[in-house]
């Protein structure tokens, strides 16, 4: 499974014992740390409790579902990555998951491959190297650091997910040009992407709503071919 996966801590929530109980196994056996939880509350207690770098989360959980859990994860400030597990299909219970702040997904039944490259493709894109050179992207006075993972608009500090920040990342890469959005999920997922393109609407209108209108870096809606970030209207 790669560097990325080892010593790597997951928190696995699911309600099947059967299921749990395999992954746990097989994850623990390719290197992960793992702790599980059976139900949405018992998951919200650990999550907050200690921090992962990963929470795999089943979406139909008792007592509180995968989707609500997430969502006050993300409430609270968390921006731990999550991983949906999910016998759900449609485009809108996806929106839904990612609306929340989810991060990718996985639709049942799956294989243990797919689950842990997943994992791994998650993690390299949110882990911070030990040793990193600093980048730092900049258009107007928006400002991303790669390196930090941390979001400025002037002196104001920008608080995103960290899918919100690979998409952010993505544009400012290329300020002033114009990308689709299959071109964005390609930057921001790192492998092709199998879901619904529309879900990049979904981010692009969640950084608005954090960025400040105000500021001199604006992210645009080119009508026809897609977003780009500049700092003239």
């Amino acid at each position: 499974m790669g560097a990325p996966a080892s010593g790597a801590s997951l928190l696995l929530v699911e309600d099947d014992d059967s299921i749990r109980e395999l992954l746990a196994s097989a994850l623990r056996f390719g290197g992960y740390r793992i702790e599980t939880a059976a139900t949405g509350p018992d998951g919200l207690n650990a999550a907050v409790a200690r921090e992962f770098d990963l929470i795999v989360l089943d979406v139909g959980l008792p007592g509180i579902d995968g989707f609500e859990l997430c969502r006050l994860l993300r409430q609270r400030g968390d921006v731990t990555p999550v991983i949906f597990l999910t016998a759900r299909r449609e485009a809108e219970d996806l929106r839904t998951g990612f609306e929340g702040g989810g991060d990718d997904y996985v639709v049942k039944p799956f294989g243990l491959e797919e689950l842990t490259l997943r994992i791994d493709a998650v993690l390299r894109r949110t882990r911070i190297p030990n040793q990193v050179e600093r980048s730092v992207l900049r258009c107007g006075d928006l400002a991303v650091d790669e390196a930090a993972r941390r979001v400025h608009q002037g002196d104001r500090e920008v608080k995103v997910t960290p899918t919100e920040f690979r998409v952010l990342a993505a544009l400012l890469a290329s300020p002033g040009a114009v990308l689709s959005k299959s071109q964005i999920l390609e930057r921001a997922w790192g492998y092709d992407f199998d879901g619904d393109e529309r879900i990049v609407e979904t981010y692009v209108s969640a950084i608005r709503q954090k960025l400040d209108p105000n500021g001199s870096a604006q992210l645009h809606t080119v009508r026809g071919f897609g977003y780009t970030i500049r700092t003239e209207p």
